[in-house]
């Protein structure tokens, strides 16, 4: 790797914080999957990366430092090495290929080249897997994720030798402008929600994360005010501890990861408009339930459990896309693990997420998220204890295209990505739609949870379960949980009767009863809330 120029430009505070937060048991890598339909042609794949991927500056500079700080130097990068073709090992199965970027997950990067690395493997399902590792301080992961589709076409035709080169990042916007327009938007009406006070605190923070030289002045008048920036920590650590559970711990360094198959979209949007709740709501309960599933099975009493997620905003604003970097604050949101039935369960997470858009929690998290880049690093380790004792996990929601993309003419048929868990904090929830499929994946650590497959397994009838008990309400009535439960309860109650009638010694369970309980006599036929929503989609 020759190094073709000398021009060096400064990494900006925040940037250089998520470049020194790297720990053995926490390596800040963004890891992403996509699942590739058939073979990918090598030189193909080498014409995009170099046409598309290092039309960014971070991607074709490594990080050097000096006592003044850390910069950016270009360099060429070797694509020999940052592009390496593998076959999977084993069989090709799910399980190969998890275990294989549960590995990659747990490697660090060469500090001594561009922070970034693609490995092609071959020999999956009959077709190809392109697992990416960046380092987290290139950008934040809904950059990252609009890096990644920008190397993708919705025509399988595209993105060949002839496609002309996107255009370079600079101050007419990034080749992922429109796709992470969406994430802008929203993140700016979801500030705007909470209050004149803190929308311009938020945008004053906005300007330091992306502006070195402003960062720069924003520390002194932070030093200067050091009392309202104890403030603003103490507000973060009053919060209470969430609950002690086996999720919990310091962890080892050693990944696991794990991923499901898509829900159906549609289903997903069908139960929110059915429980007047945002599609967000029902996704995060279904997690919650999936995890409430798993640590029951082993044992743990989760009697008004609460489990903390930190959930990443998008700060920037609409055309603010000049350059990569980290411009992302972090939303605490308490996921009720303790609620056993479906139902209560979402609507307890919506009232929760109602309560956040209309505080300053979200907005006091994102300011101290900002500050922490212009900290020493000792404070710094401090803020990062402080997130990890009261957090067990990171969560991402990211609404991704919902059109078949290609990459260098290949179908992609998943996608999947993980930010990493900073501090203490064991586990990382990626939830992505695409394609009209809505993917749940985890990534954990091995001393906290050695098997999320076996968390992961309970997403798909968490969200069964939540169907059913809604099926069981009319449409023209308000659902109310109690009602719910005790119908719930009285059906499966029911199903078990029957079943132990046609087949004695047979258990029913919630899959089996939605099939029984239809025979049962008396049971009146009505259509329900989820019906009525699912047909008018």
């Amino acid at each position: 790797m020759g190094i073709f120029s000398a021009r060096r430009e400064r990494i900006s505070p925040v940037d250089t914080a998520w470049l020194r937060m790297d720990s053995p048991g926490n390596l800040m890598m963004i890891v992403g999957v996509m699942v590739l339909g058939h073979g990918v042609e090598l030189d193909r794949l080498r014409h995009v990366l170099q046409t598309r991927l290092l039309s960014f500056r971070q991607f074709r500079a490594r990080v050097v430092t000096d006592p003044s700080g850390a910069w950016w130097e270009e360099v060429e990068p070797d694509l020999e090495q940052h592009l390496v073709r593998i076959g999977l090992p084993g069989k090709g199965s799910k399980e190969d290929l998890e275990k294989l970027v549960a590995q990659l997950a747990s490697q660090s990067l060469d500090h001594s080249r561009p922070l970034w690395q693609f490995h092609l493997i071959e020999n999956y399902a009959g077709g190809t897997v392109l697992v990416s590792r960046i380092h987290h301080c290139i950008a934040d992961g809904i950059a990252l994720m609009g890096v990644l589709l920008s190397l993708t076409s919705p025509d399988p035709a595209q993105a060949d030798v002839n496609t002309p080169e996107p255009r370079k990042t600079g101050k007419h916007g990034a080749p992922w402008e429109a796709w992470i327009a969406p994430f802008t938007e929203t993140a700016v009406r979801a500030i705007g929600a909470t209050g004149d006070l803190a929308t311009r605190a938020l945008r004053a923070y906005g300007k330091a994360l992306g502006d070195p030289d402003y960062a720069g002045e924003a520390a002194v008048r932070y030093a200067r005010s050091a009392a309202q920036v104890v403030r603003d920590v103490a507000a973060l650590a009053l919060m209470d501890d969430d609950s002690s559970t086996s999720l919990k711990g310091r962890p080892s360094g050693s990944k696991a990861v794990a991923w499901c198959e898509p829900l159906p979209l549609a289903d997903v949007k069908a139960a929110g408009k059915a429980l007047e709740c945002s599609v967000n709501d029902v996704l995060l309960a279904c997690a919650a339930g999936a995890i409430r599933e798993y640590l029951i099975k082993r044992g743990e009493s989760l009697r008004g459990a609460e489990l903390r997620a930190m959930v990443p905003v998008n700060l920037r604003r609409p055309g603010d896309t000049n350059s990569l970097g980290n411009k992302f604050g972090l939303v605490p949101v308490l996921l009720p693990i303790g609620i056993e039935h479906p139902v209560a369960r979402v609507l307890e997470v919506r009232r929760r997420m109602d309560e956040l858009k209309d505080g300053y929690t979200a907005a006091i998290s994102m300011g101290i998220l900002g500050a922490v880049g212009l900290a020493p690093r000792l404070l710094q380790k401090q803020v990062l204890d402080l997130f990890g004792s009261k957090t067990t996990a990171v969560m991402t929601n990211v609404p991704g295209p919902q059109q078949p993309l290609y990459l260098a003419g290949a179908a992609v048929q998943q996608i999947m990505f993980w930010v990493p868990q900073s501090g203490d904090i064991s586990m990382g929830v990626s939830i992505l739609s695409y394609n009209g499929g809505v993917q749940f994946g985890l990534v954990t650590d091995k001393a906290a949870c050695a098997e999320p497959q076996q968390i992961i397994d309970r997403f798909a009838p968490e969200f069964e379960r939540l169907v059913y008990a809604m099926l069981l309400a009319p449409w023209d009535e308000q659902l109310d949980p109690a009602v719910a439960r005790h119908a719930l309860q009285a059906t499966e109650t029911a199903a078990d009767i029957a079943t132990h009638m046609q087949h004695p010694g047979a258990k029913g369970n919630g899959a089996d009863a939605s099939h029984t309980a239809a025979k049962v006599p008396g049971m009146r036929k009505r259509k329900s809330a989820f019906a009525a929503a699912r047909s008018h989609h």
